[in-house]
């Protein structure tokens, strides 16, 4: 029987939710209770399934989404996820067929790109996607850390002089409060729309992500455990930062072994991601602390007396990202100082390839289609991966992924491409 693959229809979705969870090692069975909870999430005209006669065995969807790009402007997106095929029907081409059509369809859409968290490294390179962004995380053991025993808390006064021990706490009229699910329903998408204005590669949230992170929409096959919250607000009264954790509690010998692990922290200012931290590891009985994905370099190791003590349990990719419109994403973004390249790129899908003349400076730039001799040539997937900023061109170089035609241009790029902090993605979709 032939493979058939076609847009979802509300009859098809338990059969299709139940292909996505064994196609990613989950319990080969699904409730009529979620499927009803996970349907408002899912916008059919954007779900694919690939049928073996009646039964769904691939899954493949996506959403819309904004992208912040070097310098803050959001930049539309398609958002891919929940991505599978059943292990009875792999190696058949129907990964390749529903991404062929979903990228043609963003393309149709008009959006610039479109963006997917990769589980498996070698699979999406052949699609045009490019790793754009890295997470790192990290894992302290608090008496080891460092701190000295008597460094103040969040709100305190008497500020403690000394690198590495929280003393660079400025804003001492600021003060960190416990607050429920509801009040960071409230307070985090303000919040995340200060800081998603400010830094590259992160993406938009709906409310349903706010629903699910805080507990107000529960899947029965999640076991959910209601975390701890923590705001930090400023000496205006501002919530400049937001931290959600949870609490692996063991104890031996009747002593504390207690590790916290970090969900969400998200900061607007120096001072509440300091105090954010700060209060984390001032809470009693917590011996360790487990940071969640952080950007790679994030502040955490510097803020300890001694760093060694921030073990990397985590350094990989994260979001990638295909270009579907070069001149739009060239020009959006902004670049340090003037300059000007002719970027060639290959495109075995036809989306998005061509030869494109940049012209950058900090008051903004341009990017058109030229027939001027190349800079630089390489594949669509490579300037997924330079746009955000974080790769070195001269690097890609050297690997043999860029071709470099005039002498210096991967020095050109590095210079216009490169951003003074890394981009961060902390979302996972």
């Amino acid at each position: 029987m032939a493979l058939d693959i076609r847009t979802l229809t509300a009859a098809d979705l338990p059969d299709w939710l139940l292909t996505s969870r064994i196609g990613f090692l989950g319990s080969p069975e699904i409730s009529a209770e979620e499927v009803e909870l996970r349907r408002p999430g899912i916008d059919l005209d954007r779900t694919l399934g690939a049928f073996d006669g009646d039964r769904c065995v691939g899954c493949f969807r996506s959403f819309a989404q904004e992208l912040t790009a070097v310098g803050g402007a959001p930049v539309p997106a398609t958002a891919i996820t929940n991505v599978g095929i059943l292990p009875t029907h792999r190696r058949r081409g129907l990964l390749t067929a529903m991404m062929d059509r979903e990228l043609r369809a963003a393309k149709e859409r008009g959006d610039a790109l479109a963006t997917l968290i990769s589980a498996e490294y070698p699979i999406y390179g052949r699609y045009g996607f490019g790793p754009a962004t890295w997470v790192s995380e990290w894992e302290v053991e608090i008496g080891r850390a460092g701190l000295d025993p008597g460094y103040v808390r969040p709100g305190d006064r008497a500020l403690r002089s000394g690198k590495g021990r929280f003393a660079r706490i400025t804003d001492p009229g600021g003060r960190v409060e416990l607050v429920d699910g509801a009040a960071v329903r409230e307070l985090g998408p303000v919040l995340h729309e200060r800081l998603r204005a400010e830094r590259p590669g992160m993406v938009s949230r709906s409310e349903r992500v706010w629903r699910l992170e805080t507990g107000e929409v529960r899947y029965p096959s999640t076991n959910w455990r209601e975390p701890f919250h923590a705001v930090y607000r400023a000496p205006d009264g501002t919530v400049d930062g937001l931290l959600t954790y949870s609490v692996d509690e063991r104890w031996e010998s009747k002593l504390p072994e207690n590790t916290a692990r970090v969900r969400t922290l998200l900061a607007a200012s120096p001072a509440a991601e300091q105090a954010l931290w700060h209060y984390l590891f001032s809470v009693d009985w917590v011996v360790r602390v487990a940071s969640g994905f952080r950007a790679p370099d994030d502040v955490l190791p510097l803020l300890l007396g001694d760093p060694r003590a921030a073990v990397v349990k985590t350094y990989a990719d994260w979001l990638w990202l295909r270009p579907l419109d070069v001149p739009r994403l060239l020009s959006t973004r902004t670049y340090p100082t003037e300059g000007s390249l002719v970027i060639e790129l290959h495109d075995a899908a036809g989306l998005a390839g061509g030869r494109f003349a940049l012209e950058a400076g900090p008051d903004g730039a341009s990017c058109t289609p030229t027939g001027r001799a190349a800079d630089l040539t390489m594949d669509i997937g490579e300037l997924g991966t330079l746009w955000l900023g974080d790769e070195s061109t001269s690097r890609l170089v050297g690997l043999g992924r860029v071709d470099e035609h005039r002498t210096g241009a991967a020095a050109v790029a590095d210079v216009l491409l490169r951003t003074a902090r890394r981009p961060w993605c902390p979302d996972v979709f």
